[in-house]
């Protein structure tokens, strides 16, 4: 069997537009964009004109986009740039368990500068309801963090509904939406969001570059010095290349939004259906109503998620859990056990499958086919 990728939602392949794309502004526009000569002039024009079509994917000013190395400086810039800036109004932060490291370890590092720093727990569908956030909300917090997308389970969070709580608040709110861009479509107008994180690798862009929705007026201390790049956010020299290459994704990307939607649900509810077809004992962790179209996680009873990921790769088959392998040890994936508590077998045997550009329906039966084969083995 041909290898089968069917792990999106860690990284996607680079849409051959896109390749193309980076190799001719990395060949012919070298110039430095802070430079004043017809060099550097051609370079600030792609920036420029980058920046413009990442800003209207979000319905946001040319001004609020802040390029980034990815999603993890962004939520870096992000929380503690926010929670620095607003310290004289308080110290505290309100963030949910279920988020992804990159905001999780920020929020540890800012606890041991003296924040405090409250973690809300999702219900068993990975939900965390407004009025969670709502009785956690004091008069001294000043920023609050909810991902838009769970890049585990797919879980979308109720955004904009938080963001109409928090719109008569002090509190800066941020959302990573790294998982969420360019799958669903996203209006920080409507979101009333101050804040927001996004990743060009998840939507067949390059690695390393990414940016920060930073809405205008809001405070937020810089996160490394140097030159006045990025509105004075973000020093050091754009790497244009990239960052073309990340607006040619995102065009493509918005271009067939809804049409990438209906696809992914129907690649999705097939690989479950095949999956129920072929008998297999599974359970589908996390909201079915309220998620990401391209990202189911499956719980399946009886197996073990390292033996399971072995045999799937073994197989040609490309999935992953939430899971951290260190030294051969296999640590529960901190989302499931925010969900179903640290003892629920679901922490030991579960597989996120996340779909995207290259996958054919076809391939995604065979796939699942393949698993259900892999999983009434280790069950037996």
């Amino acid at each position: 069997m041909d290898r089968i990728y069917l792990d999106h939602a860690a990284t996607t392949p680079i849409h051959p537009l896109v390749a193309e794309k980076i190799a001719e502004t990395m060949s012919y526009t070298f110039g430095n964009p802070s430079s004043i000569h017809s060099f550097g002039r051609e370079s600030r024009k792609v920036l420029d004109e980058s920046r413009t079509i990442l800003a209207n994917s979000l319905n946001a000013l040319f001004s609020e986009i802040v390029f980034t190395s990815g999603g993890t400086e962004a939520d870096n810039l992000a929380i503690i740039g926010a929670a620095r800036a607003n310290k004289h109004k308080g110290k505290h932060i309100i963030t949910t368990n279920i988020e992804h490291h990159a905001v999780l370890h920020t929020c540890q590092f800012l606890e041991k500068e003296g924040f405090e720093v409250t973690y809300l727990a999702p219900n068993q569908d990975g939900l965390i309801s407004v009025e969670t956030v709502k009785n956690q909300i004091r008069s001294d917090t000043i920023l609050v963090s909810i991902m838009y997308g769970n890049n585990e389970v797919g879980v979308i969070q109720p955004i904009q509904e938080i963001g109409e709580l928090l719109s008569s608040h002090q509190a800066v709110f941020h959302t990573d939406a790294v998982q969420a861009y360019g799958t669903i479509l996203l209006d920080v107008k409507k979101l009333n969001v101050d804040l927001l994180s996004v990743s060009a690798h998840k939507i067949n862009g390059p690695k390393g570059i990414g940016f920060l929705y930073i809405k205008s007026g809001t405070k937020l201390n810089p996160s490394s010095f140097g030159g006045e790049q990025e509105l004075k956010r973000r020093a050091g020299t754009e790497s244009v290349p990239l960052i073309a290459g990340f607006a040619k994704a995102s065009a493509i990307a918005m271009e067939s939004i809804e049409e990438k939607q209906n696809e992914y649900k129907k690649i999705k509810n097939t690989f479950i259906k095949t999956l129920k077809s072929e008998q297999v004992d599974f359970i589908v962790n996390g909201s079915s109503e309220s998620s990401l179209p391209h990202i189911v996680n499956i719980s399946f009873p009886r197996t073990d998620v390292e033996a399971m990921l072995v045999n799937l790769d073994m197989a040609g088959i490309s999935a992953s859990s939430g899971s951290a392998c260190t030294a051969g040890s296999i640590e529960p994936s901190h989302v499931l056990v925010a969900m179903y508590g640290s003892n629920s077998e679901r922490t030991r045997n579960s597989i996120r499958f996340s779909f995207g550009l290259g996958n054919e329906l076809d391939q995604v039966v065979e796939a699942a086919r393949e698993t259900a084969r892999i999983v009434h083995r280790l069950q037996n």
